[in-house]
């Protein structure tokens, strides 16, 4: 199949291009890109007005498959993913049976190349079960398509299991993605500690739990020579750290998720509206605002969502047993539009930046440009069509959207995987 994108203003800063052009795709590929293309076998999709990217990729999300599919399964987080502009997913290891060896990864490979809709590029885990007891199968893993290792979920907490394992995973050519949590710190805590925690009543997790931990595993980094990548940071104390390992040369990257970039412990109040319980914590206001301040000036690498769908249950219930996390997929793009890009504060070659070539590299992925030869993974997005966020907006399996209620501006219209269209005007294949 061959379409036409006419007229859409082209970002790709990989190939200094930010301009209005013509993009011809044929079966997988880019086969050209020019002021006007003339292609009268091809459909043509109208980007008059639109934005054209690499497609975007979120490099933290948790598809619950195999073993929690009444939360979300890999068909299901794929439709998710598409209608939220996105081409590429990196799945999180901490499933039932736990990713860790060869087979595992095949089976999400195999399952989402007969969904049809992203590449799903699964990450394994690092110790056995992740129980950080010993070596998972990161050979074999690496062998079947392993696009990173991570024990998500809680970490590892021996700092000798985490060297060995760094040190194991940096023959490879892989990197390694830190859950940072000291849980002897976090243990017992559900909200951020400080003023929210004293006013509502609950059990604080103090930033320490997180970033003792970034501390210990930068030294390891240094140590071993391995690439750390810290996941989702939530704190200024921890950003500044990541700082000076990047000013030091030492191979350590970071991401931020749209719920600690838009959203404090302030939010959280009365109504105690458990879509906002997440691992780790809302955090400070002031972090919030030093986490804006690091994915603007480039410290931060990436935007993930950390995509944690659950069911109902599981989070209508008391604040104290309801289970972590909010679904991030759909909403991701249209919070950076709203709160960033339209107010000025980031450019659109920085969100090209932190939602596709960044995490395509860390992930190890071959570059996707917009240009000849490329493989065709776009996403065209509308920077005025407005959304309500509500739960008939989903498209996935939960609904546990920390943004439900909001209005936001700018979407993706359409995308482009392998150019096969997931998505055409807003709706899924």
């Amino acid at each position: 199949m061959a379409y036409l994108i006419k007229g859409a203003h082209v970002v790709d800063p990989q190939v200094g291009l930010d301009d209005v052009r013509d993009v011809l795709v044929e079966d997988k590929s880019i086969v050209e890109v020019a002021e006007c293309i003339d292609a009268p076998d091809a459909e043509v999709i109208d980007g008059a007005g639109k934005y054209l990217v690499p497609g975007l990729v979120d490099m933290h999300v948790h598809f619950r498959d195999p073993g929690f599919e009444y939360k979300e399964t890999i068909a299901s987080g794929s439709r998710a993913a598409a209608h939220g502009g996105f081409t590429d997913v990196a799945t999180m290891p901490n499933t039932d049976p736990v990713t860790d060896t060869g087979a595992e990864i095949r089976y999400q490979i195999d399952t989402a190349r007969r969904a049809g809709l992203v590449h799903v590029r699964p990450m394994g885990a690092l110790t056995r079960g992740e129980k950080g007891e010993s070596l998972a199968e990161i050979g074999d893993m690496v062998m079947e398509g392993a696009s990173a290792f991570s024990d998500d979920g809680h970490g590892v907490q021996s700092a000798g299991m985490m060297k060995t394992c760094m040190a194991y995973v940096s023959q490879f050519d892989r990197v390694v993605c830190a859950h940072c949590e000291v849980e002897s710190l976090s243990k017992n805590g559900v909200i951020n500690s400080g003023n929210a925690a004293t006013r509502l009543g609950m059990f604080g997790w103090p930033p320490l739990g997180e970033e003792l931990e970034i501390w210990r595993d930068i030294e390891l980094c240094r140590s071993t020579g391995c690439a750390l990548h810290i996941c989702h940071i939530s704190t200024a104390k921890g950003l500044e750290m990541v700082r000076a390992a990047k000013a030091e040369g030492l191979p350590v990257t970071c991401e931020v998720t749209p719920h600690h970039l838009f959203l404090c412990d302030e939010d959280i109040d009365d109504t105690y509206n458990t879509n906002l319980k997440m691992n780790p914590p809302l955090r400070k206001r002031s972090d919030m605002e030093a986490l804006v301040e690091g994915i603007l000036d480039g410290s931060i690498d990436c935007l993930v969502t950390d995509h944690a769908p659950h069911a109902a249950h599981e989070k209508d219930c008391e604040w104290e047993i309801a289970f972590f996390g909010t679904i991030g997929l759909e909403t991701s793009l249209p919070l950076m539009l709203t709160n960033l890009v339209s107010t000025g504060k980031m450019s659109w070659n920085r969100l090209v930046e932190v939602m596709a070539i960044n995490p395509r590299n860390l992930l190890r992925c071959k570059p996707v440009k917009i240009e000849a030869g490329s493989q065709a993974d776009l996403t065209l997005i509308d920077p005025k069509r407005e959304i309500d966020v509500t739960k008939e907006y989903f498209v996935g399996k939960s609904k546990n959207s920390a943004f439900l209620g909001s209005h936001l501006t700018g979407v993706a219209t359409d995308v482009l995987m392998a150019g096969k269209r997931t998505l055409t005007d807003g709706v899924v294949a």
